[in-house]
């Protein structure tokens, strides 16, 4: 395999860089007051129709050291986010964002889809947060503004500007981790300044159960990020920022170990990525920009997984212009975009495909009075394979009183179908037969939301649904060892709530948060059933005092209800489980150390049922699907540094 490595030695080099020059520190912000890029429209929180959830730099400081090297953690904190087990046995993961599937799911880093039009299984996986500034989430069908990658709604990465501290921090788990992360920014001169993060990553292979086989997969892993920012004194801009993830994962059986038949099982990821995009922004007049955005992917993976190998390459070029302005009331933009996807394996030639995919989008948002502000969207996507689609998306802010906030939105979209479905991903894609039949899934989603605010507290409520037409989905084929995608006979029906509550008094700091899920299918016999792999209910509450010179202590309490498992021969519905965590770390001027106690009741599925299925499935798979955690008690003690 063609791979692109950087050494160990790049990293070490990079963390000898003289020490950046600090800004002084920046008043605090409130969420309210942050201006959000996701939604393309450039409003306050507060000011925006569309429902939009932000995690701010504080809520992102108090997570990133409980897992520094990726995104899981930090992203199970927003309700009606569910980070879901893929490839199971090499750790995977995807986000479901209000009970639809992870491939449905637009993640952005600075308005541009570096990880790809889709996220794979380890993309958020080898993202290290340490360089963000916040997380914009816009749940719902996001089509109307992003095309068919946003389906299911748009993540938004947002990373620090230069001028702040840099950071060094090294972290220590008890389950084998090891992290080694530095964030290093130069202060803006003439208007131009620097940010960089670069990470290296270890992880050894775990069997907590004793049965030869790793509960937690091992890998090795180091990325590079380096980013440049230009301001002009006319309110102009560029952004550019390149990318580098070397990693190479494994899982299955333990070295010189078998399973219980007297075999051993072979399962392998090697990952290399490459990639680079710019914004520019340009006021035309008082009134009038231009704004364009540009960004390509290559993505190089090979695969062990038992006695097959497997090699693909994935790249995804994209590009758009938008025209925006403002008069009379109302703040349109206008734009068009264009998007390339391919995957190429000789391996596989089943497996590939080639879309070129472009469009023309509107936006117009209203505001007749202080009370009320409209907002239509539309898009037009001209897919080369599946035809042209139109997807629309309207929605509305009403203030009846200075307390009270209530939104109201519904979209239309549609997705094309891809191999990157988890049951494909789970093995390889080998295992697929070509893509003949299937056609493009077709969504509709609406939403109202509710936000009451006072003094110390706030609370958020939700109802949603959505439903999504003529759902790809996998089974096994005539063929042996083989998987089809097909469109299922009957729609996939959502419907759910969310409950926010957030309580701040002087170092207190209180949110608890409730998500309740109802998600159905047709069922292969006739009827309906309830989806697998999503918890009917789900609760988190976290009690956080902080002080921000001298350090923070905290407790978190979360609980994952039932669940619908498909072909699990130890069980059909997933027991419920309680996790407790407890938080801690202390600041001595420019260092602060972290001690963390994760998942004290020590729930691990492999407590409930064995892990390794008595004989292995058509496809192949040596273990069920997970729908519990794997690592159990967990301690991790970590030493962060100001630079």
């Amino acid at each position: 395999m063609h791979a692109l490595r950087w050494p160990l030695l790049t990293v070490l080099c990079l963390t000898a860089l003289p020490p950046a020059v600090w800004a002084d520190e920046e008043e605090e912000e409130s969420i309210d007051t942050i201006v959000v890029t996701g939604t393309r429209s450039g409003n306050l929180v507060r000011d925006e129709p569309i429902r939009v959830e932000v995690l701010p730099e504080e809520e992102i400081e108090e997570n990133l050291t409980v897992q520094p090297g990726n995104l899981s953690t930090l992203l199970s904190e927003l309700g009606g986010l569910h980070i879901q087990s893929t490839a199971p046995g090499l750790g995977g993961a995807t986000l479901r964002m209000r009970g639809l599937s992870g491939r449905h799911t637009l993640v952005l880093q600075d308005g541009l889809p570096l990880l790809g039009a889709q996220t794979d299984a380890f993309g958020l996986l080898q993202t290290p947060p340490l360089d963000l500034a916040r997380v914009e989430v816009i749940k719902g069908v996001g089509s109307a503004l992003y095309g068919g990658s946003a389906l299911g709604g748009v993540l938004n990465l947002a990373s620090r500007a230069p001028g702040g501290e840099s950071e060094m921090l090294l972290n220590r788990s008890s389950r084998g981790a090891t992290d080694v992360v530095g964030f290093f920014s130069g202060p803006p001169i003439a208007g131009l300044g620097y940010t960089l993060i670069a990470g290296a990553h270890d992880q050894s292979r775990e069997d907590l159960n004793s049965d030869a086989w790793a509960d937690l997969a091992g890998y090795r892993r180091y990325t590079l990020r380096p980013r440049v920012f230009w301001e002009g004194d006319a309110g102009q801009s560029v952004f550019a920022t390149v990318g580098f993830v070397d990693e190479d994962r494994y899982g299955g059986t333990m070295p010189r170990r078998t399973l219980a038949d007297g075999s051993a099982f072979r399962d392998s990821l090697q990952t290399r990525r490459i990639d680079g995009g710019m914004t520019m922004h340009f006021n035309i007049t008082g009134d009038h920009a231009l704004d364009t955005r540009w960004s390509a992917t290559r993505l190089e993976r090979e695969r062990d997984f038992a006695a097959q190998r497997v090699e693909d390459r994935q790249t995804t070029a994209f590009a758009e212009g938008t025209l925006s302005g403002h008069s009379q009331g109302h703040k349109w933009l206008a734009g068009l975009a264009v998007q390339y996807e391919q995957l190429r394996s000789v391996d596989a030639p089943d497996a590939q495909f080639r879309y070129v995919v472009p469009a023309i989008f509107a936006q117009d948002e209203f505001s007749p009075s202080d009370l009320l502000t409209l907002s239509a969207s539309a898009r037009i996507d001209d897919h080369n394979e599946y035809g042209t689609f139109f997807s629309p998306r309207l929605s509305a802010l009403l203030r009846p009183q200075p307390d009270w906030t209530v939104r109201a939105s519904i979209g239309s979209g549609f997705a094309a179908p891809t191999p990157v479905m988890e049951e494909i991903e789970a093995t390889s894609l080998l295992a697929l037969l070509p893509v003949d039949e299937a056609r493009a899934e077709k969504a509709m989603s609406y939403s109202v939301d509710v936000q009451w605010q006072e003094d110390n507290w706030e609370i958020n409520g939700s109802l949603f649904g959505s439903q999504i037409r003529e759902p790809l989905t996998i089974r096994s084929a005539l063929q042996p060892g083989r998987l089809e995608l097909i469109n299922a006979d009957g729609p996939r029906r959502v419907l759910g709530a969310e409950l926010l509550v957030r309580y701040v008094n002087g170092l207190l700091h209180v949110i608890g948060s409730s998500t309740y899920l109802d998600v159905t299918e047709a069922a292969p016999g006739g009827g309906r059933r309830d989806s697998d792999l999503i918890p009917e209910f789900a609760a988190e509450l976290v009690a956080l005092i902080e002080d921000e010179d001298r350090g923070r202590i905290g407790v978190e309490v979360s609980y994952t209800g039932r669940q619908r498992l498909f072909d699990n021969p130890y069980r059909s519905v997933g027991r419920p489980y309680f996790e407790i965590s407890a938080l801690a770390q202390i600041k001595l001027g420019r260092v602060a150390v972290f001690l963390n106690a994760i998942n004290l009741t020590n729930v691990r599925q492999t407590n409930f049922d064995p892990l390794l299925l008595v004989t292995p499935s058509a496809t192949g798979e040596r273990i069920t699907d997970v729908w519990a955690p794997l690592a159990g008690r967990t301690f991790n003690l970590g030493v962060k540094l100001e630079l």
